[in-house]
């Protein structure tokens, strides 16, 4: 039977969640300091349209489209509204285009209508109304040709076994050129082997439900073989090895989130994991700053206003916000630019600097957005004066390449440029030359 805390659901009840008077109070909560239009306004800013999409130079080798994604929300004492967290919240907006004038035939909401910018041909096949034992299950979009988003599962506080359904799901609805995403934010649990040789699972992973009884789940009999105990209420990388199979993309918020760095490609397929910072600085370590939302997601959801965080920024004027969120354009057009000019025959021969699993996702609108906002956190995290140990900033696995993206002067001058047009250019380290 499903856990009342865990829950399918699609785009098609969020409109009620954001006219509620009570979500509102909890979104312009988080951000009682700045009050740009991703706060203001609801979804401005954060969802995918024609406007906000990164441009791409598109090749051949950019067959992908995200046709499947789980998003999980674990972590605890985080702000939430009726099964959704905060984090959960920001990556569902993240992971839907701006309505258009089409209309939903079941519930009269605004569904979008495919266009030039559509790398997604999730609405070309029928996908089912439900899953097996599953309460509260609704379709995003179910009617056929009508669907311009990706299909989701929202999972709030899931059991392993719910996660492993649901996940096995997406799975086995992927059609040929789908790609399933795998978005979490979950505390850590941690292992106390000391010389780990098994990185699947000695390592620690993340918590899914909250423990169980000490009854349950073999908490009661560890006594004597404690040393080999692994917690069954945790979602290890090892976890995860039998869905590589097929183009897997993954997104770790968690305060062990590295743990996932070592999970192998065994059938060739591609794979792109992104991991969060495991630690923050301390002076934002009494803000509470969990509780409102990871910093990490935070970034993937709307990078200028991380950026005002991270940067102590108050109000800032909308007419301002949007001449500084030019700078964040620039930055993911350039940032497209040095992904895609390493030639896939390069990759091929082992001499291009960038991994494949790259630019086979690169093509899907949703996925390139993912990759360039990791590159824009990644970047200003390197810049900022406050984030200077190496667990304080996120990682990516294959890993994104240094000189050419990462620590490139042209990224790094445009952020600083951003920086100065904020007045806040003193958070940030001697940019490069010519700044």
């Amino acid at each position: 039977q499903t856990n009342t805390k865990t829950h399918t659901q699609s785009y098609t009840a969020m409109p009620e969640f954001m006219d509620n008077s009570k979500a509102r109070a909890i979104r312009l909560s988080l951000w009682d300091r700045v009050t740009p239009p991703v706060l203001t306004q609801s979804g401005s800013g954060s969802r995918l349209s024609p406007l906000t999409t990164p441009p791409c130079e598109r090749t051949p080798h950019m067959t992908l489209s995200l046709q499947e994604i789980l998003i999980v929300g674990s972590a605890c004492e985080q702000a939430k509204f009726s099964e959704l967290t905060m984090d959960m919240f920001r990556m569902l907006q993240t992971l839907e285009r701006e309505p258009t004038e089409s209309m939903h035939p079941m519930a009269g909401l605004p569904l979008a209508h495919g266009g030039p910018h559509d790398a997604s041909p999730a609405a070309s096949r029928m996908p089912p109304y439900g899953v097996p034992g599953s309460k509260g299950y609704v379709e995003n979009g179910d009617r056929r040709g009508m669907r311009d988003n990706p299909h989701k599962y929202l999972l709030y506080k899931p059991s392993l076994s719910q996660l492993m359904v649901f996940l096995s799901s997406g799975f086995k609805e992927l059609p040929p050129g789908g790609a399933l995403l795998l978005y979490m934010s979950a505390d850590g649990c941690f292992s106390t082997t000391k010389h780990p040789q098994d990185y699947g699972y000695e390592l620690g992973g993340l918590a899914t439900s909250v423990k169980r009884d000490a009854t349950e789940g073999g908490l009661a009999v560890r006594g004597k073989s404690s040393a080999g105990y692994k917690e069954p209420h945790c979602l290890y990388p090892g976890d995860l090895y039998p869905y590589t199979r097929r183009p897997l993309f993954i997104i770790i918020d968690s305060d062990n989130s590295f743990v996932f760095q070592h999970i192998p490609r065994y059938f060739g397929q591609p794979l792109v994991i992104l991991m969060s910072p495991q630690d923050v600085p301390a002076n934002f370590q009494g803000m509470n700053i969990q509780h409102h939302g990871s910093l990490f997601t935070l970034f993937l959801h709307s990078p200028m206003t991380a950026l005002c965080y991270i940067c102590n920024v108050g109000d800032v004027p909308i007419h301002h916000w949007e001449r500084c969120q030019n700078y964040v354009d620039r930055f993911v057009t350039e940032a497209s630019r040095l992904v895609t000019r390493c030639r896939m025959d390069e990759i091929e021969q082992g001499i291009g600097y960038i991994d494949s699993s790259y630019v086979q996702f690169f093509g899907d609108d949703f996925l390139r957005t993912l990759i360039l906002r990791f590159v824009f956190c990644d970047v200003t995290l390197r810049l900022h004066r406050g984030f200077r140990g190496r667990h304080q900033r996120p990682r990516c696995e294959p890993p994104l390449p240094a000189a050419e993206l990462l620590e490139h002067p042209s990224l790094a001058h445009i952020i600083l440029q951003l920086a100065s047009a904020l007045e806040v250019r003193g958070h940030f380290v001697e940019g490069p030359e010519g700044d």
